[in-house]
């Protein structure tokens, strides 16, 4: 079995040494940008960390198909950001504030086209299965986007069309590098399928932490500013669950008008032209959260589905050593310290 500091070395090396053709250079240095600009690179991790449950070294068979992971999931942050007129990315400029929409569009198509060439290095006798689960997965995440973008223009979405979004968007590329790195290890369907699910759920706990993060983490380490997801009134797992659960508990009479929906939905509306608005709209919509218990109500989310998720690699029958690296694993994605 690869131990977990032979796969933080390979990864290293991965992204350090990656490479892209040099010309023309105002097509080809975003993705060098992009890629170094670092990240989590949770999904080559992830990928190569099931790959590990299954073989004892690294060969390109799961190499270059991890690192398609990392290359199709930059891809869709150069379109995203343009998108979501994002300025800054991992305290840089997004590339097209770097340098411009076409040269983004372009240069994000190119990055996508490079992730399959990196995918169909997969073996050849599991290449046809590869190819269906990532270009399954492709057109998902492009799915979440829309639902994204349509919930932009809505006042409420329902919980369960959040989740589905962030299924879509987040959770589909997460269990994809999972059952990708079964699949080329040899792992039975079974385990293939559990490992999916397990991703599944990590992915969907892992966009919750997101969110709860936004409001309620702590700059230094979040690495952007708080309340982003306030200023903007973005549809996050706690606005949803924000807007159902106050006019619930108002209707009960179990909170005063001041923490209900009405309020919430005014906070919503409050200006943000100045730091000092700003500052005083997200001190007044976390004071709802708090007062209904939205905080309280992400953390129980995170934490049923980080256990959901690790019942499904329970269930595959690994043993305890190999069960243990996906525990750290999910651990560390959700910044859990045990």
């Amino acid at each position: 079995m690869i131990n977990e500091t032979q796969i933080e070395d390979v990864l290293k090396g991965m992204f350090e040494n990656i490479r892209f053709t040099e010309e023309p250079a105002g097509l080809y240095d975003p993705l060098r940008y992009m890629i170094s600009i670092g990240g989590k690179r949770i999904r080559p991790r992830l990928c190569l960390a099931v790959y590990s449950l299954f073989k004892d070294s690294f060969s390109d068979e799961i190499l270059e198909p991890a690192s398609a992971l990392e290359v199709f999931h930059t891809f869709t942050l150069i379109h995203d950001d343009m998108m979501d007129k994002s300025d800054i990315r991992r305290g840089l400029p997004t590339v097209y504030r770097k340098w411009n929409d076409n040269t983004a569009i372009l240069s994000g198509d190119v990055m996508s086209i490079e992730s399959y060439r990196r995918i169909a290095k997969a073996p050849v006798p599991v290449l046809p299965e590869i190819l269906d689960l990532f270009t399954t997965t492709a057109a998902q995440v492009c799915e979440g986007q829309q639902y994204d973008m349509d919930f932009e223009l809505q006042k409420e979405v329902p919980m369960q069309e959040y989740m589905k979004m962030i299924g879509l968007k987040t959770a589909v590329l997460i269990a994809c590098s999972a059952k990708m790195g079964a699949i080329i290890a040899g792992a039975d369907r079974r385990a293939c399928d559990y490992l999916y699910k397990f991703g599944y759920d990590l992915g969907l706990a892992f966009q919750i932490t997101d969110d709860y993060l936004d409001t309620f983490g702590d700059t230094a380490v979040f690495g952007k500013k708080i309340g982003g997801d306030i200023v903007n009134n973005k549809k996050s797992w706690l606005l949803t669950r924000a807007l159902e659960k106050s006019g619930e508990m108002e209707k009960s009479g179990v909170i005063p008008e001041k923490y209900g929906k009405k309020a919430l939905l005014r906070a919503m509306e409050m200006p943000t032209g100045t730091e000092k608005e700003r500052e005083e709209k997200i001190s007044r919509v976390k004071e709802i959260y708090e007062a209904i218990g939205i905080d309280e109500d992400a953390k129980y989310e995170i934490i049923k589905l980080h256990a959901q998720a690790m019942d499904y690699a329970g269930m595959i029958g690994l043993g305890r050593v190999r069960y243990e690296v996906l525990h750290r694993y999910a651990d560390k994605l959700l910044g859990r310290n045990k």
